[in-house]
């Protein structure tokens, strides 16, 4: 669960664990977004960034933990989208959308007074409903235009 930051970003964006040639640029767009995380006021308190393989999401979060996972994809969307912008417009316009709404999750966790971590599930389950309304708007709009 709190493995290194640099090798679970790596390890998401389809780059073995021993393949070190792209560090340095990892690690600089990783800086990148740990710094909006923390304007966000996700994880520490104190600005953070990593040198190498050794900082962990437990150096980062300390004991605050928000909801791990989304915080992991959000940096390594986040990342992909710096390091290896995807060719096809419809991939690269999902990822913007799954990090506009990550952002927006996050922000809305971390500044509720109210949050509960245990109601992520219902989260996620609130966020397939609003794919699934959405998709349905699209086909009933595609069938009236027709």
């Amino acid at each position: 669960m709190y493995d290194s930051i640099l090798i679970s970003v790596k390890k998401l964006l389809g780059i073995s664990e021993e393949y070190n040639y792209f560090n340095p640029d990892l690690i600089i767009d990783i800086n990148s977004v740990l710094m909006i995380l923390y304007q966000m006021g996700v994880g520490s308190k104190t600005p953070f960034h990593i040198e190498d393989d050794s900082e962990t999401w437990q150096d980062f979060f300390g004991e605050d933990v928000v909801d791990i996972n989304a915080v992991k994809t959000y940096v390594a969307l986040k990342v992909k989208l710096m390091f290896d912008p995807p060719a096809a417009s419809a991939h690269m316009q999902a990822i913007q959308e799954t990090i506009k709404e990550l952002e927006w999750r996050l922000y809305s966790a971390e500044s509720s007074d109210n949050f509960d971590p245990d109601k992520i599930e219902d989260i996620y389950a609130d966020m397939a409903d609003d794919h699934a309304v959405s998709r349905k708007r699209r086909v009933v709009k595609w069938n009236i235009e027709l």
